[in-house]
């Protein structure tokens, strides 16, 4: 089959949004100039956290981005298909663990299942590989290994982040049971037919990935931006006290960095460095932010909805966050 080239409308998209960012970065620039941040105390605080926090995660992202293309253009679906090959039981701790190979970001996960589906791959194992290999990949574990070097917790929030991340996602897996790809999966007029390529000549395979790359760099940087941004904020304005409080009540401190995650939207591979910086969140905490983000937030909300039939974003939640913080608590007790 002939490759197929990337829509023009995407290109157009793609560079739309590199000037967007440009021209933020620049407006952002000439602010600083002529307001002298160092002169107003909490306006310097918010641009060391804020830059701080961009600094460390940008590497990672682009990092992200860079695996994901490799896989979207040189990877063929046929080496995750291989899965439906194995007995059920194993299918969905495979799933998981399948994700250590395949370091793509959940946004990127969500089409990737979808085509392992509709290919043959039981859909609760193409459930389990979606939402564990944002977590378990090892762009996001090594990015989870630099946020908190130097720190005692270093080791508990790697290993935990692997090993609760999959636990998770063969829970929910097992969760939406033995359902049809038919009943899963909402009905897609693209997969009738394949769209003509533009003057009858596919891209290059490096102009596709160097779209693809440049396509999740700008779309991860800018929930990167977002959440650095709110997180400069929240540790500048919002009382100490305050943080305090909810930070010293094992489940509520739990639960407000779940919904503080879903909210962020963030990307896995940079998501590591938000949480590390509410330090004074437990480590229990802080892996709930990092395991259930990757699972559930606004944006994968949207695209859950359009991919999946309804009634799979509420299992998708319930048994996610109930696994999480049942997990969490548990890690909390272990660890003292």
């Amino acid at each position: 089959m002939a490759e197929i080239a990337a829509p023009r409308h995407e290109r157009h998209a793609t560079q739309r949004t590199a000037l967007v960012i440009v021209g933020t970065l620049v407006a952002l620039a000439v602010i600083l100039r002529v307001a002298e941040p160092q002169r107003v105390a909490w306006v310097q605080t918010s641009f060391i956290i804020f830059g701080s926090l961009l600094i460390q995660a940008l590497p990672f992202v682009l990092l992200g981005a860079l695996a994901s293309a490799l896989i979207e253009v040189f990877v063929p679906a046929s080496a995750l298909e291989r899965l439906a090959m194995l007995p059920r039981p194993l299918q969905l701790p495979a799933a998981a663990l399948a994700g250590v190979a395949f370091p793509i970001c959940e946004c990127g996960s969500v089409p990737v299942a979808r085509r392992l589906a509709a290919k043959g791959l039981m859909p609760s194992a193409a459930v389990t590989f979606m939402l564990a290999a944002p977590v378990v990949n090892p762009v996001v574990i090594a990015s989870t290994f630099v946020a908190y070097r130097g720190r005692d917790s270093m080791w508990t929030m790697v290993a935990g982040r692997f090993l609760i991340g999959a636990l998770v996602a063969i829970v929910v897996g097992w969760v939406v049971g033995r359902v049809s790809k038919e009943e899963l999966l909402k009905p897609n007029p693209e997969d009738a037919h394949v769209h003509p390529v533009e003057l009858g000549r596919p891209d290059p395979k490096w102009r596709e990935f160097f779209l693809h790359m440049g396509n999740d760099f700008l779309f991860m940087g800018r929930y990167l931006v977002l959440g650095a941004t709110f997180a400069a904020l929240v540790q500048t304005f919002l009382p100490a006290s305050w943080i305090a409080e909810v930070a010293g009540l094992p489940v509520l401190s739990i639960v407000a960095m779940m919904v503080l995650a879903a909210l962020l939207s963030l990307c896995s591979e940079s998501d590591a460095f938000i949480a590390a910086s509410f330090v004074q969140f437990g480590a229990s905490a802080q892996l709930a932010f990092l395991v259930f983000g990757p699972m559930v937030d606004l944006k994968l909300g949207a695209l859950y909805a359009g991919t999946f039939r309804k009634g799979f974003l509420r299992t998708v939640v319930i048994a996610s966050a109930a696994t999480t913080l049942v997990a969490t608590m548990w890690a909390q007790v272990l660890t003292g």
